[in-house]
């Protein structure tokens, strides 16, 4: 063959083995989140097993990664079923090898905790505590029922002003669902999307502009990463260069700049509970039951695939052994007063 002769499609070296995954999951539109976890759990799983190819090992070396991740490293139930999520992955989907039952291994078991929920009054201690960017997602985590990556990825077409509706885009589950923009939080919006606005000029005028696109879209739509409507609600304040195109992009805020100022609000406010973004999310369910919403509706809110997941704020509510009054704080009839011992 002469050394200018293209090769044949089928002389091309087969890519390496994370890379097979990272092209996998974007085909099937998952998450760049998702992405990231996965190749982390299945480095870990390669390492773990003297960096040998997985194709070379199967479903007890599956079982004794898993029941090391329980017993050794004594990790939580989420973290150990999110490793295990990314080996099935690599195995179904990219290897297309059926591993079976996992039988024998140790599973982490999943603690039942009820979730952390504070007062309407701690709500807006917390809140009051807050400014400007910040306020605005904690206000949409507890006025919409977001979760935190749902607020921070939120783009300008999904803001519906007019209707006092977000849509909320490839959700957890990838599934869209909408809900309601509180109408508190729409004069701050409206002047927030201003300032994004003239940072998105300014960087048009620059030459960028442009944002990440989920799916196939930036293909299809060659210029639609520059357009407004698909510009981030909170942008971030640095650009970075997207790893997909090598191009400098603008992401959106990145999720410890709110975790942090919620973990640091709550602890000014006093709040003996744990607070993180997500509570805000909790607070929101808890506070809509408690004003006698039916669940199912906000069971659509929370986009929650099963009723029993949401049934779980029932329970919150009912506190002091399920809302059942003690027979010690029953009335006595024939007593005139309280007694002590």
């Amino acid at each position: 063959m002469n050394a200018s002769t293209p090769s044949a499609p089928h002389d091309r070296p087969k890519p390496r083995l994370l890379d097979q995954v990272r092209e996998t999951i974007r085909i099937k539109h998952y998450s760049p989140r998702t992405e990231e976890a996965y190749v982390g759990w299945i480095k870990r799983f390669i390492f773990f097993h003297g960096t040998r190819h997985p194709a070379e090992l199967g479903a007890e070396e599956v079982r004794q990664f898993m029941s090391h991740l329980a017993l050794d490293r004594h990790v939580a139930a989420s973290t150990q079923n999110q490793a295990f999520n990314a080996l099935i992955f690599l195995y179904h989907e990219v290897l297309q090898v059926q591993l079976g039952e996992i039988v024998g291994a140790v599973r982490a078991k999943k603690p039942k905790r009820l979730p952390v929920v504070l007062t309407p009054e701690e709500v807006q201690a917390v809140l009051s505590l807050l400014h400007g960017e910040i306020w605005l997602v904690c206000s949409l985590l507890y006025g919409a029922g977001l979760r935190l990556f749902e607020a921070l990825s939120l783009r300008v077409k999904d803001l519906d002003f007019s209707r006092g509706e977000l849509l909320l885009r490839d959700g957890k589950g990838q599934k869209d669902r909408v809900t309601m923009l509180p109408e508190k939080v729409q004069p701050a919006l409206r002047q927030h999307l201003e300032m994004v606005r003239r940072q998105h000029e300014w960087d048009l005028a620059r030459g960028l502009g442009r944002v990440p696109l989920p799916g196939a879209l930036a293909r299809k739509y060659p210029n639609a990463d520059r357009e407004w409507g698909w510009q981030w609600v909170f942008p971030a304040p640095m650009l970075c260069f997207d790893r997909a195109t090598g191009e400098q992009t603008r992401f959106h805020l990145h999720e410890t700049t709110i975790q942090k100022a919620v973990r640091e609000a709550g602890r000014k406010a006093e709040i003996r509970q744990h607070v993180t973004p997500h509570v805000f999310r909790h607070s929101f369910a808890t506070h809509l039951l408690h004003d006698g919403y039916d669940i199912r509706t906000v069971q659509e809110l929370l986009g929650h695939q099963d009723v029993e997941t949401t049934m779980i704020y029932t329970h919150v509510l009912n506190r002091g052994g399920r809302g059942v009054r003690s027979p010690l704080d029953r009335p006595d009839p024939g007593a005139s007063g309280s007694s002590g011992p």
